[in-house]
């Protein structure tokens, strides 16, 4: 039931559950590489014509090597892997679900809402409102929050947002200021990524990078959790517009009958080397200021939980952020077997590795990516 707000009351929000849903289906580097080099020798071949008059570049191959020295990254979870490694498709084959049946997307939610709200110790009836915050919604409408909302027969309210990778902090955001000002009681942040569908998975310079999952975390307020909870003492949320990351798929489209067979410009784009330029430094002074703004030192971080995109990028903030290169489980990475899974990396980095913490200490989680936006959240856990 929502909340009613009480004159000039402020509410403490609190991360009281995580949940991660994780598909059964793995493809490994190994098998990655042996189905883009397979495509490699078919495009190279029936092109040889062009190859040869210099028309056209040949294809180059992928290799396990390079796909790990790039990235960080060994293998990816994903929701069809028969297609993706089928040299003659290369993109997941999902099934047309009837109007009637649950979308793929707020199935995958659903399974993360439930387990958060059985780490909480909570049911549904306890969720006032669930936002659906990804990179990728299935449809413009009805919001798959909404659905979500119905699946889980939450009384309530529900809405989708897309900050692209930093949606689950810009979520977070959104939830706690609810909970902080009295309008609802909680709320589940849910992130439902199903990245292997836009990425383009026959460009040699990205086609290792994502992977599919689902996130959710509760938030309530503190004094109605159950159990131990992290309290969230702050928040903050920057962009600044940038389209070295990018997706140019949409309705619009088809208006644009120039564009409507441009498969690539449909797909996941960016400019690496501008994005490493660019975003790495207003990352690492988004999360000083925050520090600076709340009175949190370096020193009083046990942990980063980072957007895991690439390995050399967290290396950098983490260092940048504690000042010295980090500890062992410091800065932990999850991207090795998740690969970068947009809005849900931090979460799922968070949820994996935030059982040890004692009561009074102190973490940050951060996502960050195309906008540019950034997003940041300080926790401190009690109980």
């Amino acid at each position: 039931m929502t909340a009613i707000k009480e004159e000039n009351q402020m509410y403490t929000p609190a991360i009281t559950g995580t949940g991660v849903f994780t598909p059964s289906q793995v493809i490994t580097n190994a098998e990655l590489v042996a189905s883009f080099n397979a495509y490699v020798d078919i495009y190279n071949a029936e092109n040889a014509a062009q190859i040869a008059a210099g028309d056209l570049p040949a294809k180059d191959y992928s290799s396990e090597e390079f796909i790990f020295k790039a990235s960080g990254i060994n293998q990816r979870y994903v929701m069809d892997k028969e297609g993706i490694l089928d040299p003659q498709v290369m993109h997941p084959l999902l099934r047309q679900r009837s109007d009637e049946e649950p979308s793929i997307m707020a199935e995958m939610a659903l399974d993360a809402a439930n387990k958060a709200l059985a780490q909480a110790g909570k049911t549904a009836a306890d969720v006032d409102a669930v936002i659906c915050a990804a990179s990728n919604l299935e449809r413009a409408y009805p919001a798959v929050a909404i659905e979500i909302q119905n699946l889980l027969e939450i009384n309530g309210f529900a809405f989708d947002m897309n900050v692209a990778c930093s949606s689950a902090t810009f979520g977070i955001q959104a939830a706690a200021d609810m909970i902080r000002s009295g309008s609802i009681r909680s709320a589940l942040v849910v992130n439902p990524e199903i990245c292997s569908a836009h990425l383009e998975w026959r460009d040699r310079d990205c086609h290792f990078i994502f992977g599919d999952v689902a996130t959710a975390t509760l938030i309530e307020r503190s004094e109605d959790a159950a159990g131990p909870y992290f309290e969230i003492k702050s928040t903050r949320c920057a962009t600044d517009f940038s389209n070295n990351i990018r997706n140019n798929n949409g309705f619009l489209r088809r208006s644009r009958p120039d564009g409507v067979a441009d498969r690539r410009d449909m797909q996941f784009m960016q400019n690496g080397r501008k994005v490493f330029k660019e975003v790495l430094p207003m990352v690492s002074e988004h999360i000083a200021n925050h520090m600076a703004a709340q009175g949190t030192q370096a020193s009083d971080l046990k942990r980063i939980w980072l957007h895991q995109a690439n390995k050399s990028m967290n290396d950098f903030i983490g260092k940048k952020v504690l000042g010295r290169t980090p500890e062992q489980g410091e800065q932990p990475n999850i991207l090795q077997d998740y690969a970068n899974t947009s809005s849900a990396g931090s979460i799922i980095a968070f949820s994996q590795y935030s059982d040890d913490f004692k009561d009074g200490e102190t973490g940050l989680i951060c996502s960050f990516g195309a906008g540019y936006s950034v997003g940041s959240v300080i926790v401190e856990k009690h109980g």
